[in-house]
């Protein structure tokens, strides 16, 4: 049968959109499908709560990946603002002190180091840990949005052989152990590690170690910024780019089934035919493993299972909490990454739990003030009346630990662990600071990985669709094609990955989609 486009892309989330945009501008007839009634899939901005004016980014909540070619390129119109304040880490055996990171005020951070460790030395160390890590992203980062380089070639370029063995060879926790000597600043480094992974720092299958890296190789500086509106105003922008460049985007069009010949089936359409001369894949591989079985595709299995393992949990505040540690304003310390029981023998004590499949106690977490660095996703009156938002992220909850259990009762559980551990830092407890909506309901909601699973069809939870892979083609890799030296290939010639499942995707990016898109087009010219 002929074709009816030169694409079709499945999914309408932020990857989609850019690589829509990036088709469509290339003078290709492209429809991109979604089975939202909206598009940017997990980067939106929602109001979760009824009769009050806060727009929160509900899921996804951070920019730092998505490259400057790809903003510059399809002319976005957002604001990504630099917090001052990178974190601020209450010690948990003593909260009236803790570490704050501030990056205008190097002698105040030193002092705050030297007075939660006891170590007057710790501060140089931690500054000497990051600067190493800024020679590494300004290697790799540039490289996300060009073919595949080898994985010889890419090590062979940098210069620090020893930082490059103790990440891509080692398990983390060597490094932050030769590194730094707090159990709570090694913490504060392992963080990085963990955001929706499920390891410890020795684990070695090096899942932690990929989820690292790409958490500080972004923009070729590892800051993490705060879309200005929230990130709606990212999937808002994308999409706007789309359709000025002549793109068709349809929501509330679920596709229930996809040949390897491009031919694409919607939802209660039967005589609807919608045939792609490539077809772009903006769902998770697990997901596109069972449309493409439903197509008629022959023995197709996914990768792997995909295992989310966080729960996030969304707050509107009446105003900031007290802090234990009275030296520290709750302005600074809400504005960057709080981190609350994240030292490193609590994030391996919490995967240990986990693995036994317990609900860790303390639960680790980080929390930040979307509202602080960008006040303008709450209301006039609500700005008015000091509120502020407060989005907190607990780590080592896999998904596994909601398995038979009632959705709402496991819900509620994280939740309770989650108010827990936070409140052990502050205080006052948490809720008394929590604002009321008219209906009397107080504001906070929390997103469970069987949440996510079910609102956004995202297997299992997984933020990443699935383990991260390390941003190179191994030495033996074949590379034949477009799709392969792009990473972007599945088992289908016709069939391309573009969102967080293709190699180098994951988190707010753009990048899948950009390199679809890249690859794509070298097969249809």
């Amino acid at each position: 049968m002929p074709h009816t486009h030169d694409v079709v892309i499945v999914g309408g989330g932020h990857n989609a959109l850019v690589a829509a945009a990036y088709l469509a501008r290339a003078g290709r007839s492209v429809l991109l499908l979604e089975r939202l009634p909206h598009f940017g899939g997990a980067a939106v901005s929602e109001t979760p709560w009824e009769g009050v004016q806060a727009r929160l980014s509900r899921y996804s909540y951070l920019v730092s990946l998505l490259p400057r070619r790809v903003i510059d390129d399809l002319g976005l119109r957002i604001d990504l603002r630099r917090r001052r304040f990178s974190s601020y880490t209450p010690d948990p055996a003593d909260p009236e002190r803790g570490i704050l990171i501030d990056t205008a005020d190097a002698a105040a951070t030193a002092e705050s180091f030297a007075r939660t460790t006891g170590d007057t030395a710790e501060a140089d160390r931690y500054t000497a840990f990051t600067g190493r890590l800024t020679p590494l992203a300004q290697h790799l980062f540039p490289g996300v949005t060009e073919p595949l380089a080898r994985r010889a070639a890419v090590r062979d370029g940098f210069a620090d052989r020893d930082l490059w063995d103790a990440i891509v060879e080692r398990p983390l926790g060597g490094l932050l152990r030769s590194s730094l000597q707090s159990d709570l600043v090694r913490g504060i480094a392992l963080t990085d590690g963990l955001i929706g992974t499920f390891s410890s720092a020795d684990d070695v299958s090096l899942r932690q170690n990929r989820c690292f890296l790409y958490h500080v190789i972004g923009g070729g500086t590892g800051d993490w910024d705060v879309p200005v509106g929230g990130m709606g105003r990212v999937s808002g922008e994308l999409e706007r780019a789309a359709r000025a460049a002549g793109a068709d985007l349809r929501a509330s069009a679920e596709v229930v089934a996809v040949s390897p010949d491009g031919e694409v089936q919607l939802a209660g359409d039967s005589a609807a035919v919608i045939r792609g001369r490539l077809v772009l894949s903006g769902v998770g591989p697990a997901v596109l493993a069972r449309l493409l079985a439903a197509g008629g595709a022959d023995g197709v299995v996914a990768r792997e299972q995909p295992e989310g393992a966080q729960i996030k949990v969304n707050m509107l505040l009446r105003r900031l909490p007290r802090l234990r540690d009275r030296t520290v304003s709750p302005e600074a310390a809400f504005a960057g990454t709080f981190h609350i029981n994240e030292s490193l023998s609590q994030l391996d004590d919490a995967f240990a739990v986990a693995t036994g499949g317990g609900i860790p106690d303390p639960l680790p977490a980080e929390i930040y003030c979307h509202s602080l660095t960008d006040p303008s996703i709450l209301g006039p009156d609500l700005q008015a009346e000091g509120a502020q938002t407060l989005t907190l992220f607990g780590l080592q909850v896999p998904h596994r630990l909601l398995s038979g259990q009632d959705p709402d009762a496991a819900r509620a559980a994280l939740l309770e662990a989650a108010t827990r551990s936070l409140d052990s830092v502050l205080a006052e407890p948490i809720a008394d600071c929590v604002y009321v909506g008219p209906d009397g309901v107080p504001c906070v909601e929390a997103k469970t990985t069987g949440d996510l699973e079910r609102a956004l069809g995202m297997a299992g939870g997984d933020i990443f669709h699935g383990g991260l892979s390390w941003p190179w083609a191994d030495d033996e890799e074949p590379l034949d094609g477009p799709a392969q030296r792009w990473g972007v290939a599945t088992a289908h010639r016709g069939v391309l990955m573009c969102g967080s499942g293709a190699r180098r995707g994951g988190a707010v990016s753009g990048i899948g989609g950009h390199n679809a898109a890249m690859a794509a087009l070298e097969i249809l010219d």
